[in-house]
């Protein structure tokens, strides 16, 4: 048994510059873990509770100086002496002790900082790769498929551009490609859109997730800018590259009607679901996440049941990697597809769960950063060790998206993944 023995926890600024948590953890045999979380623009309204301070006088009421409090004086404290190793015990404990259904009385920022500095120590203490010791934990077999990246290479909504209803528009490489072969796809066709909006006289500025910003007017514009300049590289549309969209929709949803800016009306549900379905008819597409609000599953179950048959319907605000939204969701067939953040739900036993219970339903596995991100590279891991169809990580730029991309690129290039 190889006992935790330090926790100690600090503020630290995020890639928007709010504050977040890095926590570290030291165990009897002086192996560490460390670990930062991220945090949500476009939330779901059934997330885990994050803690922040809320004095206005301080990061304009953002800092996390309460969170790192309970991480230093009252979680960390309680698991001093347990096994590192005992990772469900680890997590469990941590919800007993905050005893709320959200995770609102410590933190859900706090908890996750522990769970997952834990799991990076105890990955050290049976020197295994991370990815591994995750693997260890989720399957008793290890798998060996390349995930897809799905690059938001034009930021919309609360991400961006906010004359753009959608909050993300993506593109796919094709699934019959390896890692590289799709990061160096990526790269090139962002690289080409960055010139042609030079060229067009268009800011190339870019927004929270590192795509870029233009001041187009419509979602449509957005989508025909993306096809044109795939069609001025050496990538097909549609067999080497695909399309792909965040809506993000509970954020244009008022008063039971979608507000979408290219529409004079709001809509109703039956007219946006028209909507949608002329959109995929026009451009093809490969994926729409959150199509529908995450109270709406009428519309999502209809939409699905039109289309989820040609594309993957990914539910993200509606599941936020929660085992009973996900079986709602499976039971009512609302979607095909699941976006997993670790920090919707707190700990790494817990979304462990929810990707077996998705894998059973057959569901797609998509693992996702958060528009607030740090330089750590945890998910990468993450979806390396549960085997994950795609990766959804931003555009090939900033920082903290890199990195995440260049973790996975070393663990496929030092690996044996065929």
């Amino acid at each position: 048994m190889t006992r935790i023995k330090e926790i100690k926890c600090r503020e630290i600024l995020d890639s928007r510059g709010n504050p977040t948590l890095e926590t570290t953890v030291t165990t009897d045999m002086d192996k560490t873990g460390t670990a930062a979380v991220p945090s949500g623009a476009s939330k779901g309204r059934y997330e885990a509770a994050e803690i922040r301070d809320g004095d206005i006088n301080r990061y304009s009421g953002n800092g996390v100086l309460k969170a790192v409090h309970n991480v230093s004086k009252l979680i960390g404290p309680s698991l001093i002496g347990t096994d590192v190793l005992d990772q469900n015990k680890i997590d469990e404990s941590m919800i007993k002790l905050d005893g709320s259904i959200n995770k609102g009385n410590l933190g859900a920022n706090a908890i996750l900082s522990i769970s997952l500095a834990c799991t990076r120590a105890a990955a050290n203490t049976v020197n295994k790769p991370l990815y591994l010791y995750i693997n260890s934990l989720f399957s008793s077999r290890i798998f060996k498929n390349q995930v897809t990246p799905m690059f938001n290479i034009i930021n919309g909504g609360l991400h961006g551009n906010k004359n753009l209803s959608f909050q993300e528009f993506l593109i796919v490489p094709g699934i019959n490609k390896t890692y590289l072969e799709s990061l160096t796809a990526g790269v090139e066709i962002y690289q080409t859109l960055k010139k042609y909006l030079k060229a067009q006289d268009f800011i190339t500025s870019v927004g929270d997730e590192g795509g870029f910003t233009p001041q187009f007017t419509t979602n449509e514009e957005a989508l025909d800018t993306i096809i044109k300049i795939i069609n001025k590289t050496k990538y097909r549309l549609n067999k080497d590259i695909f399309l792909g969209l965040d809506l993000a929709s509970s954020t244009f949803f008022s008063k039971n009607k979608y507000c979408v800016n290219s529409h004079d009306k709001s809509l109703s549900q039956d007219e946006y679901l028209d909507y949608l379905l002329d959109l995929q008819k026009k451009y093809d597409l490969f994926s729409f996440e959150d199509p529908f609000s995450e109270d709406d599953w009428n519309g999502w179950s209809k939409f699905t049941k039109s289309i989820g048959g040609k594309c993957l319907i990914i539910g993200d605000d509606l599941l936020v990697t929660s085992t009973d939204r996900l079986e709602k969701a499976i039971k009512e067939k609302s979607c095909n597809s699941i976006l997993i953040k670790v920090n919707q739900i707190g700990t790494l036993t817990e979304t462990l769960k929810v990707i077996k219970l998705a894998k059973k339903a057959n569901f797609k596995i998509i693992v996702s950063h958060r528009s607030g991100e740090t330089n750590d590279d945890f998910i990468s891991d993450l979806a390396v060790g549960t085997g994950a169809d795609f990766v959804k990580f931003g555009a090939p730029a900033r920082g903290e998206r890199v990195s995440k991309y260049n973790r996975l690129k070393y663990i496929y290039e030092t690996n044996n993944f065929q």
